[in-house]
């Protein structure tokens, strides 16, 4: 039977429940703030991110995000994402960076929207020319506009970010208000892996103080220290990337998410 066809009830049936989002909230509202690792799967072997990713659960991060800006072999995603299911209970949920960021196995998939590219293709174009495979595949769509600050890093290069400059909160804050009136309920500030710099407090606080949804916040949480200050000014999921490269990340982590939990 064709996707686009079949009776009301059928695709009712077929609509998967927001379980992973619901966990999500579930765990900021009894938590605090969580933290969340992002893996690169196109730098990874699925036996190694599957490691990385159980030490990053012990650590106490509490969603495992999987994406990369430039993937292109969706076989080797899927692999890597089924690999990482069977040595977690955390959710897995699909970052993407582009249409080949879709895995069947991933609990859940962020929909995002860069909202501040100049390029249509990343506003509309790839989420058009992706749902099919997400509705195919019956993944769990959390919708999420996606916000580059400054020069966002790979991610901001990627999408032709026209980056938010750090020092105007108030713009991010008018994304953020119209991700919320297009139904968006997440909004990822993304200050780019690996970039110099983070989101600043200012920025996070503008944007918690206008938009009613669940706040992630990426790129430059390094420390304990300035974890905890996103936390403060409003930042429900922090994620960290760039660390899980360090060979022994261990301390650090654990120490980052004791420091945003309550």
């Amino acid at each position: 039977m064709s996707l686009l066809t079949g009776s009301t009830r059928d695709r009712r049936v077929r609509h998967p429940l927001r379980q992973t989002e619901s966990k999500l909230r579930e765990l900021i509202k009894s938590q605090g703030t969580i933290c969340a690792g992002l893996l690169d799967s196109e730098n990874i072997s699925p036996t190694e991110a599957a490691r990385i990713a159980a030490r990053v659960e012990n650590c106490g991060a509490k969603a495992i995000l999987v994406g990369g800006s430039t993937a292109v072999d969706q076989i080797e995603l899927e692999n890597v994402v089924r690999t990482i299911k069977a040595s977690v209970t955390s959710p897995v949920i699909l970052f993407p960076g582009n249409v080949t960021g879709v895995a069947p196995s991933a609990d859940a998939i962020f929909f995002s929207c860069l909202m501040n590219s100049d390029n249509p293709y990343f506003i509309t174009e790839a989420q058009a020319l992706g749902a099919l495979a997400i509705k195919k595949h019956n993944l769990e769509a959390i919708p999420m506009a996606y916000l580059i600050v400054g020069d966002g890093g790979a991610a901001g290069f990627v999408g032709r970010a026209k980056g938010i400059p750090p020092n105007k909160p108030s713009l991010a804050a008018m994304y953020a208000l119209a991700a919320e009136y297009f139904g968006m309920r997440f909004v990822y500030l993304e200050a780019g892996s690996g970039a110099d710099g983070r989101v600043s407090q200012q920025m996070i606080s503008a944007v918690r103080n206008i938009y009613n949804g669940t706040l992630i916040v990426g790129g430059g949480i390094t420390s304990p220290e300035n974890a905890s200050l996103a936390s403060k000014s409003g930042a429900d999921i922090v994620v960290v990337g760039t660390m899980l490269e360090n060979r022994d990340f261990e301390s650090e982590l654990t120490a980052i998410c004791k420091a945003v939990s309550r």
